[in-house]
Protein backbone atom coordinates (compact mmCIF):
# COMPACT_ATOMS: atom_id res chain seq x y z
CA UNK A 1 0.00 0.00 0.00
CA UNK A 2 1.37 3.19 -0.79
CA UNK A 3 0.03 6.93 -1.23
CA UNK A 4 -0.76 8.51 -4.28
CA UNK A 5 2.60 10.73 -5.08
CA UNK A 6 3.88 11.02 -8.46
CA UNK A 7 6.22 8.49 -8.42
CA UNK A 8 3.92 5.60 -6.94
CA UNK A 9 1.29 6.34 -10.05
CA UNK A 10 4.15 6.37 -12.38
CA UNK A 11 3.48 3.71 -15.24
CA UNK A 12 7.16 2.39 -14.63
CA UNK A 13 5.96 2.10 -10.66
CA UNK A 14 2.36 0.12 -12.09
CA UNK A 15 3.58 -1.70 -14.62
CA UNK A 16 6.98 -3.08 -12.59
CA UNK A 17 5.06 -4.50 -9.79
CA UNK A 18 2.27 -5.95 -12.02
CA UNK A 19 5.28 -8.07 -13.69
CA UNK A 20 6.50 -9.23 -10.29
CA UNK A 21 2.24 -10.17 -9.54
CA UNK A 22 2.65 -7.52 -6.80
CA UNK A 23 -0.87 -6.81 -5.56
CA UNK A 24 -0.51 -2.26 -5.28
CA UNK A 25 -3.21 -0.78 -3.11
CA UNK A 26 -3.27 3.15 -3.15
CA UNK A 27 -4.61 5.07 -0.36
CA UNK A 28 -7.78 7.22 -0.11
CA UNK A 29 -7.03 11.26 -1.27
CA UNK A 30 -6.13 13.49 1.73
CA UNK A 31 -6.57 10.82 4.42
CA UNK A 32 -3.49 10.98 6.08
CA UNK A 33 -4.68 8.46 8.65
CA UNK A 34 -4.10 5.72 5.93
CA UNK A 35 -0.18 6.44 6.29
CA UNK A 36 -0.10 6.09 10.12
CA UNK A 37 2.63 3.67 10.09
CA UNK A 38 4.53 5.78 8.00
CA UNK A 39 3.69 9.05 9.76
CA UNK A 40 4.72 7.38 13.14
CA UNK A 41 7.66 6.01 11.57
CA UNK A 42 8.99 9.80 10.51
CA UNK A 43 8.34 10.88 14.05
CA UNK A 44 10.55 8.54 14.97
CA UNK A 45 12.93 9.78 12.52
CA UNK A 46 12.48 13.94 13.18
CA UNK A 47 12.19 13.18 17.47
CA UNK A 48 14.81 10.23 18.03
CA UNK A 49 17.45 9.47 15.09
CA UNK A 50 17.88 12.78 13.81
CA UNK A 51 18.88 14.52 17.56
CA UNK A 52 21.70 11.71 17.68
CA UNK A 53 23.51 13.61 15.10
CA UNK A 54 23.35 17.00 15.90
CA UNK A 55 26.54 16.71 17.47
CA UNK A 56 28.36 14.86 14.38
CA UNK A 57 30.10 17.65 12.21
CA UNK A 58 30.91 17.05 8.63
CA UNK A 59 28.45 14.26 8.18
CA UNK A 60 29.15 12.21 4.91
CA UNK A 61 26.93 10.38 3.31
CA UNK A 62 28.39 6.84 4.30
CA UNK A 63 28.23 7.94 7.74
CA UNK A 64 24.39 8.15 7.65
CA UNK A 65 23.48 5.35 5.69
CA UNK A 66 25.72 3.38 8.58
CA UNK A 67 24.14 5.27 11.60
CA UNK A 68 20.68 4.74 9.72
CA UNK A 69 20.95 1.04 9.36
CA UNK A 70 22.40 0.56 12.59
CA UNK A 71 19.27 2.33 14.50
CA UNK A 72 16.67 0.74 12.26
CA UNK A 73 18.00 -2.61 12.93
CA UNK A 74 18.96 -2.02 16.82
CA UNK A 75 16.54 0.10 17.85
CA UNK A 76 13.23 0.66 16.28
CA UNK A 77 13.05 -3.25 15.35
CA UNK A 78 13.43 -4.07 18.42
CA UNK A 79 11.17 -1.89 20.91
CA UNK A 80 7.43 -2.48 21.55
CA UNK A 81 5.27 -0.45 19.43
CA UNK A 82 1.99 0.46 21.12
CA UNK A 83 -0.36 -0.65 18.39
CA UNK A 84 0.61 -4.08 17.77
CA UNK A 85 2.26 -4.29 21.50
CA UNK A 86 4.83 -6.07 19.67
CA UNK A 87 8.46 -5.27 18.37
CA UNK A 88 8.59 -5.15 14.85
CA UNK A 89 10.68 -8.03 14.73
CA UNK A 90 8.85 -10.70 17.17
CA UNK A 91 6.09 -9.62 14.77
CA UNK A 92 7.87 -11.19 11.98
CA UNK A 93 9.03 -13.96 13.49
CA UNK A 94 5.48 -14.87 14.59
CA UNK A 95 3.87 -14.94 11.60
CA UNK A 96 3.88 -16.67 8.37
CA UNK A 97 6.92 -15.90 6.20
CA UNK A 98 5.52 -15.02 2.70
CA UNK A 99 8.54 -13.17 1.31
CA UNK A 100 10.02 -13.82 -1.94
CA UNK A 101 13.95 -13.72 -2.61
CA UNK A 102 14.83 -10.34 -4.13
CA UNK A 103 15.76 -10.71 -7.83
CA UNK A 104 19.01 -9.55 -9.49
CA UNK A 105 19.36 -5.87 -10.36
CA UNK A 106 19.10 -6.75 -14.39
CA UNK A 107 15.70 -7.97 -13.99
CA UNK A 108 14.03 -5.30 -11.84
CA UNK A 109 15.67 -2.94 -13.90
CA UNK A 110 13.84 -4.31 -17.13
CA UNK A 111 10.41 -5.20 -14.95
CA UNK A 112 10.40 -1.31 -13.99
CA UNK A 113 9.89 0.27 -17.40
CA UNK A 114 6.72 1.20 -18.90
CA UNK A 115 5.88 -0.20 -22.56
CA UNK A 116 4.68 2.80 -24.90
CA UNK A 117 3.76 2.51 -28.53
CA UNK A 118 5.43 4.60 -31.74
CA UNK A 119 4.81 4.87 -35.12
CA UNK A 120 7.71 3.76 -37.00
CA UNK A 121 9.34 5.51 -39.69
CA UNK A 122 9.17 4.07 -43.19
CA UNK A 123 11.81 5.94 -44.71
CA UNK A 124 15.10 4.99 -42.33
CA UNK A 125 13.05 2.68 -39.83
CA UNK A 126 13.41 4.86 -36.88
CA UNK A 127 11.51 6.12 -33.77
CA UNK A 128 11.49 9.22 -31.11
CA UNK A 129 11.35 8.97 -28.14
CA UNK A 130 11.99 12.40 -26.04
CA UNK A 131 13.35 13.97 -28.78
CA UNK A 132 15.75 11.07 -29.59
CA UNK A 133 15.40 8.94 -32.50
CA UNK A 134 16.43 4.84 -32.30
CA UNK A 135 16.85 2.60 -34.81
CA UNK A 136 14.75 -0.69 -35.57
CA UNK A 137 16.24 -3.30 -36.71
CA UNK A 138 15.12 -4.23 -40.25
CA UNK A 139 13.35 -7.67 -39.56
CA UNK A 140 10.85 -4.93 -37.98
CA UNK A 141 10.56 -2.60 -41.02
CA UNK A 142 7.22 -3.99 -41.86
CA UNK A 143 5.93 -3.36 -38.48
CA UNK A 144 3.93 -0.21 -39.13
CA UNK A 145 3.87 0.99 -35.11
CA UNK A 146 6.24 -1.08 -32.50
CA UNK A 147 6.29 -1.14 -29.13
CA UNK A 148 9.09 -0.32 -26.53
CA UNK A 149 9.72 -0.78 -23.16
CA UNK A 150 11.75 1.98 -20.99
CA UNK A 151 12.28 4.01 -18.05
CA UNK A 152 11.80 7.44 -18.64
CA UNK A 153 14.68 8.62 -16.81
CA UNK A 154 17.54 6.25 -18.50
CA UNK A 155 16.74 6.57 -22.24
CA UNK A 156 20.30 4.40 -22.40
CA UNK A 157 18.68 1.24 -22.18
CA UNK A 158 15.31 0.69 -24.65
CA UNK A 159 14.20 -2.52 -25.72
CA UNK A 160 11.89 -3.40 -28.03
CA UNK A 161 8.85 -5.71 -26.98
CA UNK A 162 6.15 -7.90 -28.66
CA UNK A 163 2.82 -6.23 -27.50
CA UNK A 164 0.65 -9.28 -27.12
CA UNK A 165 2.79 -11.42 -24.50
CA UNK A 166 5.56 -8.51 -23.45
CA UNK A 167 8.51 -10.39 -24.42
CA UNK A 168 11.71 -8.39 -24.93
CA UNK A 169 12.75 -8.51 -28.78
CA UNK A 170 16.11 -6.97 -28.64
CA UNK A 171 17.68 -3.70 -27.60
CA UNK A 172 17.42 -0.43 -29.50
CA UNK A 173 20.01 1.94 -29.60
CA UNK A 174 20.23 5.65 -30.77
CA UNK A 175 20.68 6.47 -34.62
CA UNK A 176 24.44 7.19 -35.57
CA UNK A 177 23.48 10.81 -37.37
CA UNK A 178 26.88 10.95 -38.70
CA UNK A 179 27.11 7.62 -40.58
CA UNK A 180 23.51 8.40 -41.11
CA UNK A 181 24.32 11.37 -42.94
CA UNK A 182 27.01 9.96 -45.12
CA UNK A 183 24.07 7.78 -47.20
CA UNK A 184 26.17 4.61 -47.07
CA UNK A 185 23.92 1.98 -45.88
CA UNK A 186 23.61 -1.49 -46.20
CA UNK A 187 20.61 -3.17 -47.96
CA UNK A 188 17.28 -3.82 -46.16
CA UNK A 189 16.17 -7.14 -45.55
CA UNK A 190 13.08 -7.69 -46.85
CA UNK A 191 10.69 -9.20 -44.11
CA UNK A 192 8.49 -11.68 -46.26
CA UNK A 193 11.95 -12.93 -48.09
CA UNK A 194 12.44 -15.83 -45.98
CA UNK A 195 9.10 -16.57 -45.97
CA UNK A 196 8.79 -16.34 -49.74
CA UNK A 197 7.30 -19.58 -51.66
CA UNK A 198 7.62 -20.69 -55.36
CA UNK A 199 4.56 -20.06 -56.72
CA UNK A 200 1.91 -22.76 -57.64
CA UNK A 201 1.20 -24.49 -60.88
CA UNK A 202 -2.10 -23.16 -62.35
CA UNK A 203 -5.20 -25.23 -61.04
CA UNK A 204 -3.58 -27.00 -57.92
CA UNK A 205 -5.09 -27.17 -54.51
CA UNK A 206 -2.99 -26.13 -51.59
CA UNK A 207 -1.19 -28.39 -49.58
CA UNK A 208 -2.77 -27.28 -46.66
CA UNK A 209 -5.91 -27.82 -47.81
CA UNK A 210 -5.01 -31.11 -49.35
CA UNK A 211 -4.01 -32.38 -45.55
CA UNK A 212 -7.46 -31.10 -44.55
CA UNK A 213 -9.70 -32.89 -47.06
CA UNK A 214 -7.43 -35.72 -46.27
CA UNK A 215 -8.14 -35.14 -42.80
CA UNK A 216 -11.79 -34.94 -42.57
CA UNK A 217 -12.20 -38.33 -45.12
CA UNK A 218 -10.36 -39.94 -42.25
CA UNK A 219 -12.87 -39.30 -40.08
CA UNK A 220 -15.72 -41.30 -41.91
CA UNK A 221 -18.25 -38.55 -41.72
CA UNK A 222 -20.52 -38.06 -44.53
CA UNK A 223 -20.22 -35.39 -47.15
CA UNK A 224 -22.15 -32.37 -45.93
CA UNK A 225 -23.12 -32.07 -49.67
CA UNK A 226 -23.52 -34.09 -52.83
CA UNK A 227 -23.98 -32.65 -56.32
CA UNK A 228 -27.37 -34.36 -57.88
CA UNK A 229 -25.84 -36.22 -60.13
CA UNK A 230 -24.24 -38.37 -57.21
CA UNK A 231 -26.99 -38.93 -55.75
CA UNK A 232 -28.46 -42.40 -56.41
CA UNK A 233 -31.87 -42.72 -58.09
CA UNK A 234 -33.35 -44.83 -55.64
CA UNK A 235 -32.98 -42.09 -52.93
CA UNK A 236 -34.41 -39.42 -55.43
CA UNK A 237 -38.04 -38.35 -54.78
CA UNK A 238 -38.83 -37.48 -58.15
Amino acid sequence: MRDNGSAMLAAQTVQGLARWGIVRETTLPFSPCQNGNQEVFRGQIEGRFLPLLETVTDLSLRQLNEATLAWVEMEDNRQTHSEPGLSPLHSYLQHKDVGRPCPASEPLQLAFTKEIRRPQRRSDGTISLAGIRFEIPSRYGHFPRVSVRVATWDLSRVHLSAPQSGALLGRLYPLAKNKNARGQRAARATPLAAAATQPMAPGAVAPLLQKLIKDYALTGLPAAYLPKDEISPDLNPS
